[in-house]
Formats: structure tokens, sequence, C-alpha cells
């Protein structure tokens, strides 16, 4: 495992890390407590030390897992993130005292005493743009409550309007094979500023592993089944934005990045790795073997120039088209 600086953070944190999204829920079939706990335990075990949660993965279940097994560890960092249990578009949402509150309870459910890096998860352009909870999470950072802080956005433009914030220490993106625009802009300047970045979506919800056919289906609680045209949150957040069946369709025709690189997991994960300003790699799992599928990212041959060229023409022509929801 190789471990690289989290922007002004100074963290230094594994380049394939681990998000909590699928343990915590909303992926159909609820992950058993154990079998999510050794999953989180042999993460570690290989090198493992970041971990990314928020405070809705399953009304707060994921966050609670992550306290049971580290609790206040200081060689574990953990970030969550905030404002999605409240109303989105009520400026109180992000005011010092609603703040406040969502970050003393992630506390109490993380078992520690300050967050490691507390991100505002995926608000409204507006909140970004007018930008006074930068103020309020500056007061917190001050308060010895939140030791860093960044941002989940959805778009490119909202990840360039935090890096106007001298606070922002990290911005997590959505950013894979099937969503490549970030590296135009936003990375660079991402690394200009000394400001982190985490890939989330890594795997297009699990298109990229090449598992599926165009007959599977998604049980109800699962947000492949309930968000898959952006019903519940930006359809981004389900396949990156592409209709299933033509997911799968584009997947076969990427078959070829998994030559000599094991898995299309693994592959998709390294093409990420592979980027310049990539801090870490968030892929979710809901037990041991898919934590040992994101792992192999670090030992398989990086991408040649020449095939990276290849899946940016790639996706200008096959796949930029079929993004829907803003991005």
């Amino acid at each position: 495992m190789e471990y690289r600086r989290l922007g002004k953070t100074g963290y230094k944190i594994s380049e394939v890390s681990l998000g909590t999204w699928a343990i915590g829920g909303s992926w159909g079939n609820s992950v058993d407590e154990q079998v999510a706990l050794d999953g989180l335990a042999y993460a570690t075990d290989r090198g493992v030390n970041f971990f990314d949660t928020a405070d809705v993965y399953g009304s707060g279940r994921a966050e609670r897992l992550l306290g049971k097994i580290f609790g206040n560890r200081s060689d574990i960092i953990i970030a969550t993130k905030f404002c999605r249990r409240g109303d989105l578009n009520d400026p109180s949402n992000y005011q010092y005292d609603a703040v406040k509150q969502y970050v003393t309870d992630s506390l109490e459910r993380l078992q520690r005493d300050a967050i490691d890096l507390c991100q505002i998860h995926c608000p409204p352009t507006w909140v970004i743009e007018r930008g006074e909870v930068f103020g309020v999470l500056d007061r917190l950072q001050q308060e010895g409550l939140v030791r860093y802080y960044g941002v989940s956005v959805e778009t490119v433009y909202e990840g360039l309007k935090a890096l106007d914030y001298p606070g922002v220490a990290s911005l997590q993106v959505i950013l894979n094979v099937f969503r490549q625009k970030p590296l135009e802009q936003l990375l660079p300047q991402a690394v200009a500023g000394n400001v982190g970045i985490l890939a989330r979506v890594p795997l297009a919800s699990g298109l990229l592993s090449g598992k599926f056919q165009m007959t599977d289906t998604f049980p109800q609680d699962d947000h492949r089944n309930y968000n898959s045209d952006g019903q519940a949150f930006n359809v981004g957040e389900t396949f990156a934005g592409i209709p299933f069946p033509k997911g799968v369709e584009l997947v076969e025709q990427l078959r070829w990045m998994a030559y000599r690189r094991d898995t299309m997991a693994a592959a998709a994960l390294r093409w990420i790795l592979d980027q310049p300003g990539v801090t870490s790699v968030i892929p979710g799992f809901k037990n041991q073997q898919q934590v040992m599928a994101n792992l192999m990212a670090v030992s398989v041959p990086v991408f040649s120039e020449e095939e990276k060229s290849r899946l940016t023409q790639f996706y200008l022509d096959s796949v930029e088209p079929w993004i829907r929801g803003p991005y």
C-alpha cells in the first residue's frame, strides 16, 4: 500500500481507502454487522488507514460500526459528512447550531473526540456560492471539534467554487472511466491549491466491475433501483448517471482494460490512481471478499499514456453523451 498526502491536512492516507455507504444501507440486503466489521479489520490489516462515511449512511449505522471497531485510534483517519439529515434548502441547516449538532452527533457515534475530516455532503450549489457554512466550520475547527474540513460535490463548477475558500482541505468528486470531466480543470486547480481529491463512485455503482448483465435487477431498497433515474437524489450517484442498460453495453467495450490487470474492478480503480491530483480512491464494500478485490488495484500495472488516450477518446465519443444530470 502506498500513502499520499491529503492536501493541506498533512494526513498520509492509503491510496485505496474505503467508503461505507454499502455497509450502512441503500444497497439492498442489509450487511450483517460482523461481516462488516470483519471487512473493516481485514482492510486495516492490509494498510488501509482512511475511511469515508456520512451521518445518513444507514441513519448513522456506518458511523456506529466505525466507532465500534476503531474508536479513538489515532492511526485510523475517518472522514464523515453532514447536512443531508436536514432540509437541504433551508439556510438554517448550515448555521452554527445545526452544524454543531450534526458534528457532536457524529462524534458520539464514531466514539471520537474530534472529526478528522468533516465534509459538507453534496449541498445545493447556493450553499457553496454563499460560503457562510465555511465560517461555521472555521469556528468548529477553532473549538477543536473538527480538525479539517472539505466538501463532497456533484459538479465541477461546485468544486471550483469550493476552492475559493482557503479552509477547504479536500474535495470529494465522482471520478471514474465514465466520469472524466474533473480531470480537465478541477484536479489541476486542486493541486495548485494544495487541496486533496477523494474519488468516489469509482466503479460507477458496480458497473465497472464488469459483473452485471442487461437482465439484472436490484432490490427495492437499493439506490440502483429507487434512484436509477435520479428520483431520490442526483442521478450521478447511481451508475455515474449512465442508464443501466447503456452502461452494461459500454462496459463490454472496455474489457480490454483488464488485460494484465486481473479484473475489471482492479483496472478501473488503477486508472483513477494513475490520474495526477488524485489522493485516494474510496470504493465501497459489503464483505471481506470485496475489500480484497478493491485492494488488488495497488498491485496491477499502471496505464500507459496510449491506454489513457484511448480511454479519453472513448469517454468523449461514447460515454459523455449518455451522462444525465448536472456534472
